[in-house]
């Protein structure tokens, strides 16, 4: 694609056309005005990028020379996190701390979802994006490797009985040893449902057993 000069700027054609026939009326800024706001703000934050990039690359190789150093085995969790404190790429946590923003929409600061920005011109994304605020772990484990491939699991063109048993188990497994119930399995959940109980919202369990 073509670019034109915009305030020193390479910028694309097509989204230069956007910005000054369609955007811009709709902000009262001039385009000279936007442009340079762009500019300003490029030349304020790429020596920042590029010196984050550069500390990026620095972890890099101090990780990588580690690993050259302490063959698979030979350390443990303890001491890989030692390392990573020390190089400084985890830090330990700071004061707990409090954020008032105003006027954010209910469905990010409310609502927990993943939050997926993709174009409005394509509605399978846009459909994707809507869904994923509801994604169901059983699709996740379905369409990727974690479940593998063999003995009558494998994806094809169309469901698969054996590989939906397949996740249906692993999602289980999973519910079981990062939310485990007081009594039972989360295979053996007939429903969820949310009540309401001394002025809170509970979720309760029901086994398939009635209890």
């Amino acid at each position: 694609m073509g670019t034109v000069n915009r305030a020193g700027l390479k910028v694309n054609a097509e989204f230069a056309a956007f910005a000054e026939d369609e955007l811009l009326g709709l902000t009262g800024l001039s385009a000279d005005e936007f442009w340079q706001g762009i500019r300003d703000i490029v030349d304020e934050l790429t020596p920042e990028n590029r010196r984050l990039l550069a500390v990026r690359d620095s972890l890099q190789q101090d990780i990588d020379a580690w690993h050259r150093d302490h063959p698979a085995g030979s350390w443990t969790a303890d001491e890989y996190r030692a390392f990573l404190n020390s190089i400084g790429y985890l830090v330990e946590s700071g004061e707990a701390v409090t954020i008032r923003t105003d006027n954010v929409d209910p469905e990010i600061a409310t609502v927990a979802g993943p939050q997926l920005v993709v174009p409005v011109s394509n509605a399978r994304f846009a459909l994707n994006a809507a869904n994923a605020r509801w994604g169901s772990l059983y699709d996740a484990l379905y369409g990727t490797d974690v479940i593998p491939e063999n003995g009558g699991q494998e994806r094809g063109g169309s469901y698969n009985p054996g590989r939906g048993a397949a996740v249906i188990a692993c999602a289980a497994d999973f519910l079981d040893r990062a939310v485990p119930l007081e009594g039972g399995s989360h295979s053996d959940v007939s429903g969820y449902s949310i009540r309401q109980q001394d002025g809170l919202s509970k979720l309760v369990v029901e086994l398939s057993d009635g209890t």
